[in-house]
């Protein structure tokens, strides 16, 4: 006999050594059985949790897009006749925006945050940064984080107003919701101001305004010192927003020296097609495009 079929003989007598009667079938299984029902529960549990954590993701991608359409209106503030209609209608956006976080709040209550997080940090993010580019507009400085969750609490008039649905129980149209920024959403949307604020600047050239790139150079310079104190530190998406952030200074910064060195001899109109051949060239130089 040779190896081969004394090896699969060898198989098939181990096989025979087990009869089909004693073998388990599933049909022996309880299921009215502690072990049972204790599965089961965990599965209704982490079927719950998952769902909630699919809707918590759609409201936040809801949240990402008006935030985004916010700044995209408040951009225009360059160049509008009327920078209060265009104040007016980002805060009308941005309370919009705060009602979609109401429902983020409602989903999350009583729930552990750090569970929930990853699922809706984009979103808060951005809305970070679109509050804060309304608040440098209005005041030229910088919103506290604790301003911003001064804002996302909302009282029993708001929810009684704008959240009265049948399918609500009673107990969710009363009582206060709120829900809390983190410190690494609030650094890493403030990092993203800065290249809202890099546009801003350039925009604002274009159209005649000398002393907006001074004011938006000043305060880029202070948030790029105030990152630097963090450094490595802190987390990783903070130090990597930092390199974007030093170069979104070093173009501002380069828009104010053109300005001051050769402003008297470029037209206004032609400042900005220089501001942008300058900011490719800087971008060639650091192996971005």
């Amino acid at each position: 006999m040779s190896s081969k079929e004394g090896s699969g003989g060898f198989r098939k007598r181990k096989h025979d050594n087990f009869p089909h009667n004693q073998r388990r079938e599933g049909k022996d299984v309880n299921s009215s059985s502690p072990v049972m029902l204790a599965f089961k529960s965990f599965q209704q549990e982490l079927d719950a949790r998952h769902d909630k954590y699919e809707r918590l993701v759609k409201l936040s991608r809801d949240i990402t897009v008006e935030s985004k359409r916010t700044i995209f209106l408040l951009h225009r503030i360059t160049s509008a006749p009327d920078m209060e209609e265009i104040l007016n209608e980002s805060e009308i956006k941005l309370d919009g925006v705060r009602q979609k976080i109401l429902q983020v709040a409602q989903e999350v209550s009583g729930e552990d945050m750090h569970q929930f997080h990853r699922a809706i940090t984009t979103g808060l993010q951005e809305y970070v940064e679109a509050v804060s580019f309304q608040h440098f507009i209005k005041t030229r400085s910088l919103i506290s984080m604790d301003e911003i969750n001064k804002q996302l609490i909302f009282t029993t008039e708001d929810n009684g107003k704008e959240n009265k649905t049948p399918s609500d129980p009673q107990d969710k149209q009363f009582g206060t919701w709120r829900l809390k920024v983190t410190p690494v959403d609030y650094l890493l949307g403030v990092a993203d101001l800065t290249g809202e604020l890099m546009r801003m600047c350039i925009n604002s050239v274009g159209n005649g305004d000398i002393d907006t790139p001074f004011e938006v150079s000043q305060f880029l310079r202070q948030v790029y010192d105030g990152f630097s104190f963090i450094g490595n530190t802190g987390p990783y998406e903070v130090s990597k927003k930092l390199y974007t952030l030093k170069q979104s200074l070093a173009k501002v910064e380069n828009a104010c020296y053109a300005l001051k060195v050769r402003g008297s001899e470029i037209p206004k109109h032609m400042l900005a097609d220089v501001f942008s051949v300058k900011t490719e060239m800087i971008d060639q130089e650091e192996g971005i495009s």
